[in-house]
């Protein structure tokens, strides 16, 4: 059954027209995954949705008696709202619900024989409803909620909480209300891998329909059972089916759109030719013909979407040494965030950096930088170490300056290698065109910030970039950009991220923050780290195996006779283990070689190709696996032998 309809909705900002003829609809229980570039009106969409803007033009029909409810990028919450209240205000269907199943209770008990049977039924069709919300014990969800989101203080003022803290309590207190409909515009925006997976589960229990904006593509593979596409200035586009599935339709429908509109470029050069042979020509084709020849020449044709072309200004060389820190240690009072910590970033490398929120990341990072100074250790920058940073809160950006004010910073040219452009031709390639460019910053959305930021940063001709929370807000055709510029970046990088697929395509290691000033390095991609740390985990917990003793028949062997102990390196294991990081180096650059052809647009655009490439892909992936699983084994072996 049709639970939400939206027919021919059009919004415009000014000259701007941001969407037009937009119709599309959601079933009862649908998961859909809502996707465009940034400023293709994904937000825009669901503040109609909600009720919360109007469309210039257009109908919206909600099934009568469906419950919306709406989670916005940044949320509001009213003036002395404490985290209590909130959940509360939530819960303010579920607790009428409750009174009215006490009051038809208590009726019940007096009422007449004939009416006991319809009461009956209206207390089972209430009883259902409860359930349908959340249950009984409603107090007791809601601070199992706020635990696992991280948020400890239930009576503590909502303001005097931190971004991240009130996206939590804003999430938890949508999960409450269990709506039939549930809108979340970049939910995992702020939130830590692990309660990104734990939110992912959360919601694949809900019973309701979910719309569902954002940048996480795992996070879309797992929940959604169709994506729509918004088209810059147009309608929509629908796509049954997860993320994955939606990549390889839209390539295929890509090429099959490339392939008509090189059959219609040849109909019209030979209709053209024909027409300018002059009269005697015109006078062998029909009056239609021409008029259709006419038509389609009017038409436009199919156009390859434009993507933000960053580009990275040249940078020195970087010298053996990079940044090195060697028991560095931080506290802030009692709490210990750095606790001996040693770090050294080399060439080529990017490391990811992950752990909950306020565990420490930033202060490492700015540690390393030099704008927080340590209690203890020492930190070394090489000469030729040229380091960007990319702060999360965006403060490089004035929101009053306009966009070329932004990116300018007194220059009009900009050097990118040997070539010198006008930074009007830059910014345009970065999809801000002219009057974009005359805008104040503040008018602009989050993503079309992000990259403003990202673009400015990539000019300063570093050679170590230092990325905190780069991905937020951005849409998924800038993340699959920055991942192949950042593959093919010929210096270093520092990375702070929650977004699980970003980490698996671009880091070599990832540095996870564990609480109390603990921070281990794990080498190869997430899913890497995610592997290896099981295994050391499991090795943890499980319980030594008794040793075997003698037999009472037999004497135990001398030490002189006895073998080999298990996990002592043999000679031949020894040479393996010293040649391993020259073959895994090997093989990740195979790997990232492969990874950047099938982000290149040339190879994307090419089906057969991008098969080809993908399946050599999936083979140096399972290889790089293959090759980390032994090296640990190997360090196992060197370690039980030491």
């Amino acid at each position: 059954m049709t639970l939400l309809r939206a027919a021919n909705v059009q919004l415009s900002f000014g000259s701007r027209t941001v969407f037009q003829d937009l119709t599309f609809t959601i079933e009862e229980g649908e998961r859909v995954g809502l996707v465009g570039v940034n400023g293709s009106g994904k937000s825009s969409l669901m503040k109609i949705l909600a009720g919360a803007a109007r469309a210039d033009t257009g109908e919206l029909q909600l099934r009568r008696g469906a419950r919306v409810t709406y989670l916005p990028q940044e949320p509001e919450f009213p003036e002395g709202a404490t985290v209590a209240s909130e959940l509360s205000v939530s819960q303010g269907p579920l607790k009428e619900a409750l009174t009215a199943h006490a009051e038809l209770a208590k009726r019940m008990e007096s009422a007449p024989a004939d009416e006991q049977e319809k009461l009956m039924a209206q207390f089972s069709a209430l009883s259902d409803r409860i359930e349908q919300m959340g249950g009984w014990d409603t107090e007791h969800h809601a601070k199992t909620l706020l635990d696992r989101l991280g948020v400890k203080d239930w009576d503590r003022p909502v303001a005097q909480l931190s971004g991240g803290l009130r996206k939590r309590v804003a999430i938890a207190r949508a999960l409450l209300t269990r709506p039939d409909l549930l809108l979340l515009d970049e939910p995992t925006n702020h939130l830590d891998a692990d309660t990104v997976d734990w939110l992912e589960e959360e919601l694949d229990k809900l019973p309701g329909a979910l719309l569902l904006v954002t940048h996480d593509r795992y996070f879309l593979d797992g929940l959604v059972d169709r994506i729509v596409e918004i088209q810059p200035g147009a309608g929509v586009t629908s796509y049954p089916g997860n993320y994955q599935a939606y990549v390889e339709q839209k390539l295929v429908a890509q090429e099959n759109a490339a392939l008509a509109q090189h059959k219609r470029e040849r109909w019209i050069a030979q209709e053209v030719a024909w027409l300018r042979k002059g009269p005697e020509a015109r006078r062998t084709k029909s009056k239609a013909r021409i008029e259709r020849a006419q038509k389609l020449m009017a038409e436009k044709g199919f156009e390859r979407p434009k993507v933000a072309e960053l580009r990275v200004a040249a940078a020195p060389r970087l010298g053996h040494t990079v940044i090195e820190a060697e028991g560095v240690n931080k506290a802030f009072g009692d709490r210990k965030v750095l606790d001996g910590v040693n770090f050294r970033l080399q060439r080529g490398e990017r490391v990811g950096l992950v752990g909950p929120n306020g565990v420490g990341k930033t202060t490492f990072l700015r540690v390393l930088l030099g704008e927080v100074e340590p209690d203890g250790g020492k930190l070394v920058i090489g000469k030729n170490t040229k380091v960007a940073y990319y702060d999360q809160s965006r403060a490089q950006l004035d929101l009053e300056a306009t966009v070329y004010e932004a990116a300018s910073q007194g220059e009009d040219w900009v050097e990118l290698g040997d070539q010198k452009i006008a930074l009007r031709d830059y910014l345009d390639d970065l999809l801000f065109p002219v009057p974009m460019q005359r805008m104040k910053v503040k008018a602009l959305s989050g993503g079309e910030r992000n990259r403003l930021l990202l673009a400015r940063l990539f000019l300063e001709g570093a050679n170590v970039l230092v990325l905190d929370e780069p991905t937020n807000d951005l849409d998924i055709v800038t993340l699959n950009i920055l991942e192949r510029l950042l593959l093919d970046f010929g210096g270093s990088t520092l990375l702070v991220t929650h977004d699980r697929y970003f980490l698996d395509k671009v880091a070599t290691s990832i540095l996870t923050f564990e609480g109390e000033g603990r921070v281990t390095r794990y080498e190869g991609n997430y899913a890497m780290y995610r592997r290896l740390k099981e295994q050391a985990d499991a090795k943890a917990t499980a319980p030594a195996a008794p040793k075997p003793g003698p037999k009472q028949d037999e004497p135990a062997p001398t030490p002189a006779k006895a073998a080999r102990k298990p996990g002592k390196l043999s000679y031949k294991d020894q040479r393996e283990l010293d040649g391993m990081e020259a073959t895994i180096e090997a093989a990740e650059s195979r790997k990232a070689g492969l990874e950047a052809q099938l982000a290149d647009p040339a190879v994307y655009s090419n089906g057969p190709k991008v098969a080809e490439v993908q399946k050599e892909l999936d083979a140096a992936v399972a290889e790089v696996d293959r090759l980390y699983t032994r090296w640990q084994e190997l360090q196992d072996l060197a370690a039980a032998s030491a």
